[in-house]
């Protein structure tokens, strides 16, 4: 019996330690978003920190990436976190992938926020040259304690849609 409640008390101050560190990460909207572009991002090998990522996450969140379907529609595909590590995860760390945020429009009303963070794709951090440019479209929710994100919504930069010079730069 002692050893049960040893064990129960070892995990309890391992996970209270995570989830402080964790509630660090969703303080403040700058420190949530920057958590999201560091935990997909990594040099190929490397594993990512899905736990982490999940937290970043309201229960009923969506990523939706859009794009042309191969008919030459547009369309878009929900998946929620679970989700998209199953989709992702694998890739992400069998190629190397580094998302940085290079433009950041941001609009709140209330405890919601509305960002537009436009992003360059590499494979490795020393690349100069990105392989793929967008932006996403993050919706937050403060709850007064954290920051939630509740959806993510992107769209890749094209040859017929270039990123418009607003979104380049901070506002």
């Amino acid at each position: 019996m002692k050893n049960l409640v040893l064990i129960v008390f070892v995990v309890g101050l391992f996970s209270y330690g995570q989830n402080n560190d964790y509630a660090k990460k969703v303080e403040s909207l700058d420190s949530t978003i920057e958590t999201l572009y560091s935990v997909i991002s990594g040099d190929k090998g490397e594993a990512r920190n899905w736990e982490l990522f999940k937290y970043l996450f309201h229960k009923d969140a969506k990523l939706i990436p859009t794009g042309k379907t191969k008919e030459g529609l547009h369309g878009a595909t929900f998946m929620t976190p679970d989700d998209y590590i199953q989709r992702a995860g694998k890739w992400l760390v069998e190629n190397g992938f580094h998302e940085v945020e290079i433009g950041r429009n941001v609009q709140t009303f209330g405890n919601i926020t509305q960002v537009f963070s436009t992003y360059e794709s590499f494979r490795n951090k020393s690349d100069i040259e990105p392989f793929m440019r967008g932006i996403n479209s993050i919706q937050l929710l403060n709850d007064g304690k954290r920051w939630w994100i509740i959806n993510i919504y992107w769209q890749q930069e094209t040859d017929d849609n270039p990123i418009p010079k607003q979104y380049l730069k901070n506002e």
